[in-house]
């Protein structure tokens, strides 16, 4: 039976039938779970996708935070479930304290959109593990807020962890250490701003890394049902 992998809308997701299409197309049973339920009806992993949840109101992130769903996403990722947060998803995240730091406005306080060039730090995560360390892959950015932003003692504790995932090549918006995804120690939980979703169809696009991020999970899930 083909793992269940939930996908969270909120008021303002705009990526949420990418993610549910990326998810099905790498071979899991896609999942639609609604902001404002208390249910996650028995998914074995959870994915926050991108877009303007609640309009960016406040600050990206900060009202999603306290959705319903959230609740039950923040309990089940201390137990371990996977969860993947995809640019606003990352905010959402972060605003949970499942992840530390911030996401802010871009330098040069432009919008960016285009593909771009990163580096797999880390492949000691759910997310990640069918990568290579230091294999360098091109994803789809579009964001407006994705300036990772934390205090020293927190990027020194990123850095010698081994929890920054991916970074920039060519920073495309300050990011602190060119950080562009991080995990949590546990290797279960992962922010990202790219987005994965847009690059597993050969019909738009040359690169088919994000593949590999649901190809990871479902070799985690695997083996973690053999186990």
């Amino acid at each position: 039976m083909a793992p269940r992998i939930g996908v969270v809308t909120f008021p303002g997701s705009l990526d949420d039938q990418d993610a549910l299409r990326a998810v099905a197309l790498c071979g899991a049973e896609p999942v639609s779970l609604w902001h404002a339920s208390d249910d996650l009806q028995g998914v074995t992993a959870v994915i926050l996708p991108g877009g303007f949840s609640y309009g960016d109101y406040l600050r990206c992130g900060a009202i999603s935070r306290f959705a319903p769903i959230m609740a039950e996403v923040i309990t089940a990722a201390g137990r371990g479930m996977p969860v993947l947060g995809i640019c606003n998803g990352f905010q959402v995240l972060c605003e949970s304290h499942l992840l530390p730091g911030a996401l802010m406005r871009n330098e040069g306080m432009r919008f960016v959109c285009r593909n771009q060039k990163l580096r797999v730090e880390s492949n000691d995560t759910v997310w990640t593990c069918d990568f290579a360390p230091g294999e360098v892959i091109d994803i789809v950015i579009k964001h407006g807020e994705g300036n990772f932003r934390a205090d020293p003692d927190t990027l020194q504790r990123l850095e010698s962890e081994g929890n920054v995932v991916l970074r920039y090549l060519d920073n495309p918006n300050g990011s602190l250490h060119d950080i562009a995804g991080i995990t949590n120690e546990r290797g279960n939980v992962v922010g990202l701003m790219p987005h994965p979703e847009h690059n597993v169809d050969p019909l738009v696009t040359e690169s088919l890394a994000g593949t590999v991020f649901f190809r990871s999970v479902l070799s985690f899930l695997h083996a973690a049902q053999v186990a």
